[in-house]
């Protein structure tokens, strides 16, 4: 019997592979017969298109425009007509230092450059993965890179960036790829704001991408201001149609908004998509145990994050679950509630937070070994972990 390893990263550490990796080899010194299976997983952010890698699918390299304009060199996963696409990796926030937050001219400018590669390259689905992205411009970058226009009063071409959007005078989707009309897009998103008011993509998202109150008000407002002319570009027949209310709009700053009017894309939670991507429930048949985990176990793990998913997959087909992470902040009745049998944390067996994102594969290997004993050992009986 066989143990599936289906971790996403350890944030700021290890990515999913290399946290899969180091619990394989922590249980093989000590359980070296135990037949593993890793299956790196993600959510829709940062390490999606790694999951995707990880499974199979074939890299494609891309260099395309960055948040605030600077080239980026980036990647989208590729197999059998599936494009699998990350913002995070061309439009996201991590790829600007704190200090160099942009909240009214970044852009989704990149992203859109990458699903057009994606179609260069004759796939019929695009997966797109929308977490951690930089941007608060309803996707208008993402649409002028697909082919779209968008005019100020005297015909010029707008600037990047969501305030640049109070300018728009009109949206001409013309010249929108001609492949989009027979392709099929998904988005993982596990967010459901409108996309504008108190629980819209400025007001919730933006502060965290470098907007003051002032820049917050500013981008709602550039923001209706979209909806209300890409609606007319939309339904030209029914201006009044707008998607801009439906949860998930406000994803990815407004990203979700605009796929779905622009795009005809569907939005679905993230970790189920990929879950399905990377055929996790074709490695549940036969397995004594599923590990799972990220950076910090917590109140968000629980609202659609990766071990979560994992988690209930595994419970659905009767598999044990235990998870390891870098600190651990839910109580046991959380976890238990969730479908995990056993937690472990580098905080069991080392204390100082530095030295366990400093050395969280040697110490992750440490951790595997006190599982592989509780777990895996012919008198196992957990006495590890909560």
């Amino acid at each position: 019997m066989h143990v599936v390893v289906a971790p996403d990263k350890f944030k700021g550490s290890l990515t999913a592979r290399e946290v899969a990796a180091r619990v394989s080899a922590g249980i093989a010194a000590v359980a070296p017969g135990v037949p593993m299976r890793e299956v790196p997983v993600a959510d829709g952010g940062d390490g999606t298109v790694d999951a995707a890698l990880a499974a199979g699918y074939q890299r494609i390299e891309v260099r395309a425009e960055g948040p605030v304009g600077k080239p980026v060199d980036t990647a989208f996963a590729l197999r059998d007509g599936i494009a699998v696409v990350e913002m995070a990796d061309v439009s996201g926030l991590r790829l600007l230092p704190p200090d160099g937050l942009a909240a009214r001219k970044a852009s989704s400018y990149g992203t859109g450059e990458v699903i057009a590669a994606a179609l260069g390259h004759g796939c019929h689905t695009v997966l797109l993965g929308i977490g951690g992205s930089a941007s608060t411009d309803g996707g208008a970058g993402m649409l002028q890179a697909l082919g779209a226009r968008l005019l100020d009063a005297d015909g010029v071409e707008l600037p990047r960036g969501g305030a640049a959007l109070l300018g728009l005078a009109r949206v001409d989707l013309a010249g929108m790829h001609p492949q989009l009309a027979s392709t099929t897009v998904i988005v993982a998103s596990d967010v459901d704001n409108p996309l504008l008011g108190p629980n819209g993509a400025a007001a919730i998202y933006g502060p965290q991408k470098g907007a003051d109150p002032d820049d917050v008000e500013l981008l709602d407002s550039a923001l209706a201001h979209w909806a209300d002319l890409l609606d007319v570009a939309t339904h030209p027949k029914r201006p009044g149609s707008s998607l801009r209310n439906l949860p998930g709009a406000g994803a990815a700053g407004g990203v979700g908004y605009a796929a779905m009017a622009a795009l005809g894309a569907e939005l679905k939670p993230g970790i189920d998509l990929i879950l399905d991507l990377v055929g996790f429930a074709e490695q549940l048949p036969g397995a004594r145990l599923v590990i799972t985990g990220e950076g910090s176990l917590d109140e968000q793990t629980l609202s659609g994050k990766a071990p979560a998913g994992v988690a209930a997959a595994a419970r659905a087909a009767d598999v044990p679950v235990v998870t390891v992470s870098g600190r651990l902040q839910l109580s046991t009745d959380q976890l238990t509630a969730a479908g995990v049998a056993q937690a472990y944390a580098l905080t069991d067996i080392e204390p100082d937070p530095a030295r366990c994102i400093a050395e969280a594969g040697p110490l992750l290997e440490q951790l595997a070994t006190r599982l592989a004993r509780d777990w895996l050992s012919d008198s196992a009986e957990p006495e590890g972990g909560r």
